[in-house]
């Protein structure tokens, strides 16, 4: 059974993105080593990250099947050109896909509502672990109770406006367990456990 996790880089003051959803300085950390980790497509570069950071990227694309996302990233990366760097097929959070979704998007499924994502997801992934790369979707997912593991990859900038990564949960408190904690160049990644 795979895991379902949420991901994002996030500045030490909670923001995954700035008011205008540039990212500024929160990806430094993929290029702040001398470790290279190619993306399955030509047209994407490599990451280059420290050793510690390269541990913790392998682990969490390689075993990746899927990548869940909500619309508005979607339209902002245009779907990655249906090319993920992680390399997995995605899934959109959406209440209507484009017009031209199958033309330009093959690999990508547009289902209306979280669960529903996160079961496309898991079909998709098979044997492999469920990304969820979108706060809001994350968000929603935890209130769900269909996250099993939050990360964080927390980065070394105060933004003071923005994006959050969490706001406020409907379902109250939730705990998680200890964290698993990854010091890298530019980023020290967090991982904590859901707790059930």
């Amino acid at each position: 059974m795979s895991t379902v996790r949420s991901h994002m880089t996030m500045s030490l003051d909670g923001y995954i993105a700035q008011p205008d959803d540039q990212v500024g300085e929160l990806f430094e950390w993929y290029d702040a080593g001398d470790v290279a980790i190619p993306t399955p497509y030509e047209h994407v570069p490599a990451f280059n990250v420290d050793a510690a950071s390269a541990a913790f990227l392998r682990e969490v694309t390689d075993g990746c099947g899927a990548v869940v996302v909500g619309r508005h990233l979607f339209d902002i990366t245009d779907g990655w050109d249906d090319t993920h760097p992680a390399g997995a097929p995605v899934v959109v959070v959406t209440h209507q896909a484009p017009a031209d979704a199958a033309e330009r998007w093959p690999t990508t499924s547009f289902v209306d509502g979280v669960a529903a994502a996160i079961e496309r997801a898991e079909q998709v992934a098979g044997d492999k672990d469920v990304t969820i790369a979108s706060a809001n979707v994350s968000q929603q997912a935890l209130a769900l109770g269909l996250v099993d593991e939050v990360c964080v990859s927390l980065v070394p900038v105060l933004f003071g406006e923005g994006i959050p990564y969490f706001t406020v949960l409907d379902t109250g408190h939730l705990l998680l367990e200890d964290p698993v904690v990854v010091q890298g160049k530019r980023a020290v990644h967090l991982r904590y456990p859901v707790r059930r």
